[in-house]
């Protein structure tokens, strides 16, 4: 804890809690007493009276309808400060194929990875987990933490952290009844807020003892994990049929389940989707649907653009963004398609931003 609470840590916390959100009201409104509130988080932290505020909920609708929970900006600097000190520990842990949320991974090294392994391998197996934030377990995942930290006031301060999630996800599947279940399993509590840095680097550490499962236990070792999608490579559809059932048995030990109906195996050679993309052994394609989105949100902002809502220069990095994105896809006359429609000629009147009163 002291490392967790000391000055430096929380400094450099409060700069990546900070970093593109200084425009802010309340972000402004720290910074401007920075020192005197570092300092009053750093006495709350080390004499254990620092609680969770409350959550501010909105939600999304794009790729799909999501509750967001923002926590208060001074609890997203202890978020930082403790994942600052943790992220270290349980990264020597962590097995390489695990790609999200961590220092030099990301999705285009997932969909990379993903297309070595089909160039090895003739079949895939897709998997992923049913409502995978709300259904995290609070109990295992502490226990979890539990054997690797060694001070308790951290792992108090965790538990805290995950507690202050408890009813407020309201995507939870209806209460699932496993194996050796009571009455008692409807009252466990569960469901990470989608928003908090933490929630992120707790799932890793929920889903690593799967990983170690996967790679070790049953011996597989063309497989990669980004958040709760998971995908497994072999030569014959028997040992991915039965690698399955023993995950869908582990998972239940997690209170976790898989959605069965996509859970298949496929030839690669037949192209198989993940993160966005779908990937073949000699080629990668962009899923229709996030062209359509793409394709959706670029018009919106080029419109935007011509009315005068926006500058130039926030259309064009809309544009730069999705260019960076795609890609990492065969996509070169895609991209010409697609951006064919926002053509400027030296006719078009520029717009002027529209200057408010």
């Amino acid at each position: 804890m002291d490392q967790v609470a000391a000055w430096d840590n929380l400094l450099l916390a409060w700069g990546k809690a900070a970093r593109g959100k200084r425009g802010k009201p309340k972000v402004a409104a720290f910074e401007h007493q920075v020192a005197d509130r570092l300092l009053a988080l750093q006495s709350r932290l080390q004499d254990g009276s620092w609680r969770p505020g409350g959550y501010v909920h909105f939600t999304i609708h794009s790729p799909k309808v999501r509750r967001i929970s923002a926590a208060p900006f001074a609890d997203r600097v202890v978020h930082h400060a403790l994942v600052n000190r943790l992220e270290p520990l349980f990264e020597r842990r962590f097995i390489g194929d695990s790609y999200a949320n961590r220092v030099g991974k990301g999705t285009h090294r997932a969909v990379e990875r993903a297309q070595e392994l089909a160039r090895r391998h003739r079949f895939v197996l897709r998997l992923d987990i049913v409502k995978h934030f709300p259904s995290i377990d609070h109990a295992i995942l502490v226990r979890i933490l539990a054997e690797q930290l060694s001070d308790a006031r951290v792992l108090d301060l965790a538990a805290r952290i995950i507690a202050s999630g408890d009813g407020i996800v309201d995507q939870a599947p209806g209460r699932i009844w496993f194996e050796g279940d009571d009455l008692l399993a409807a009252c466990r509590s569960r469901g990470l807020p989608i928003g908090n840095l933490t929630s992120q680097f707790w799932s890793n550490c929920y889903l690593h003892p799967l990983d170690q499962f996967v790679k070790r236990e049953l011996g597989c070792r063309a497989y990669l994990r980004y958040v709760d999608d998971m995908a497994l490579f072999a030569d014959t559809k028997a040992e991915l049929w039965r690698c399955k059932r023993s995950i869908v048995d582990f998972l239940a030990g997690l209170r976790l389940i898989l959605h069965q109906n996509a859970a298949q195996v496929a030839p690669v050679s037949t192209g198989f989707p993940w993160l966005g993309f779908v990937v073949y052994p000699t080629h990668t394609r962009v899923k229709r649907r996030k062209v359509v989105q793409a394709t959706r949100r670029l018009t919106e902002r080029f419109d935007a653009w011509r009315a005068g809502s926006i500058s130039f220069a926030e259309f064009d990095a809309g544009v730069q963004g999705w260019i960076n994105h795609v890609r990492y896809a065969d996509s070169w006359g895609l991209r010409g398609h697609v951006l064919s429609r926002f053509v400027w000629t030296p006719s078009t009147p520029v717009p002027v931003p529209r200057c408010e009163p």
